[in-house]
């Protein structure tokens, strides 16, 4: 592998620790001070909030289970060896490790709870949290990089 190719790893493994740490952080503190339901007014309508969902990214597609956790270690392996056939490919290595760190910091919680913390409450839109935000930033970021390869 190139020393670029392994400077991108490093940089992917390294923002994917980033996310799951802050995710974790982040649940943890409203886990500890906040009662189920309780909201605490942020800026303009987002507010923060104590909610717990067994679906997948903004409490879509109820039910959990093992099923969610064996799709998601599947769609991060998908993930992962996409990258591994070109790491230093320009900002992959970001979209990677978004989506590797959100899908992780959502994995522990599933596995260790049954169901997902989220936190974030923008009232026009299910509650969400940091994994799920990074989860949707490295899919956004991973499609426009495929998009902009076709195009040019």
């Amino acid at each position: 592998m190139s020393d670029e190719g392994s400077r991108a790893w490093w940089l992917a493994i390294a923002l994917c620790t980033a996310i799951v740490a802050l995710d974790q952080g982040a649940k943890a503190l409203v886990e500890h001070n906040l009662a189920a339901g309780e909201q605490v007014d942020l800026l303009g309508p987002l507010s923060l909030t104590l909610s717990h969902n067994k679906g997948v990214a903004f409490g879509l597609a109820g039910g959990g289970g093992a099923g969610l956790i064996v799709l998601a270690v599947a769609a991060v392996g998908l993930v992962l060896y996409v990258f591994a056939r070109d790491p230093a490919r320009p900002w992959m290595w970001v979209a990677v490790g978004l989506l590797a760190g959100g899908a992780f910091g959502n994995l522990i919680d599933r596995v260790r709870a049954g169901e997902v913390t989220d936190y974030l409450d923008p009232s026009i839109w299910p509650p969400f949290n940091l994994a799920d935000a990074a989860i949707v930033a490295g899919v956004v970021l991973l499609a426009a990089l495929f998009l902009r390869e076709e195009a040019g």
